[in-house]
């Protein structure tokens, strides 16, 4: 039986005190929680985010005299659509193409900036859709447990190597939202990795001095290469859908 003081109530250390511990803890924990945005507010942020992405592209695929700019504000600007979730354009290029005006240091800090802001658009906008319910099932499936379980065996490393390395990068972007990995460690991870790749491609521009007409090519051909994927998507899709035709039975 619990022994109680002369006020009535149960000496310290027993299970009342540690629930009052407790609903101390929670009730400090929703004070300093960050507040959750409105999601019609939110809704419109990521609509923004998109539509700001793909308003630069379509401005830079449309302008001559942008594409041959050298202004450091086309440069920095690029980044968005270069780096936003799935490559839509081809980042190395552009580097080598800028490596002709400016030092490989100023480049780096430039496309690094830029690049920073867009992962943190990356982040909000996969975290958007990561929470709706009509793609919670897709994300719940086993094939992407195993692989957010992958993962989080060494998140930042991972981060790191593709980052560095011309391995794919773009999945990470979805991983890191689906793992619940912290953003703030998911942009140390893109800085150190991506600032060291910028400045050794800006370097080798520097270097080798490569023609405008090899970067075209190269453009060119990084662009094809990400487009394949989705164009054999479409081709295949295409075919199953096609009728049968008669003769051939």
């Amino acid at each position: 039986m619990t022994k109680k003081n002369e006020a009535g109530t149960p000496p310290p250390g027993n299970s009342l005190g540690q629930t009052e511990k407790e609903e101390l803890y929670r009730r400090l924990e929703a004070k300093f929680r960050p507040k959750q945005i409105h999601p019609r507010l939110r809704t419109l942020i990521v609509i923004l985010e998109v539509a700001f992405v793909l308003g630069l592209l379509i401005w830079w695929l449309s302008s001559k005299s942008l594409q041959q700019s050298r202004s450091l504000w086309v440069l920095f600007l690029y980044c968005f659509p270069a780096e936003f979730i799935i490559t839509t354009v081809p980042h190395e290029p552009i580097i080598l193409f800028f490596s002709k005006f400016y030092p490989p240091l100023t480049i780096t800090v430039v496309s690094t900036a830029g690049l920073i802001l867009i992962e943190i658009i990356n982040y909000t906008a996969f975290q958007y859709v990561a929470d709706l319910r009509m793609f919670r099932r897709t994300l719940e499936s086993r094939l992407v447990q195993k692989a957010v379980a992958l993962f989080n065996k060494a998140p930042f490393l991972t981060l790191w190597l593709c980052g560095l390395t011309p391995l794919p990068f773009f999945p990470l972007r979805f991983l890191v939202v689906l793992a619940r990995y912290p953003l703030s460690k998911y942009l140390l991870a893109v800085l150190t990795s991506r600032f060291p790749q910028i400045y050794i491609v800006a370097l080798v521009g520097v270097i080798f001095k490569i023609p405008n007409e090899w970067i075209i090519a190269l453009f060119l051909l990084l662009l094809a290469a990400g487009l394949a994927p989705i164009i054999w998507q479409v081709l295949r899709e295409k075919s199953r859908n096609k009728p049968e035709d008669p003769g051939t039975r």
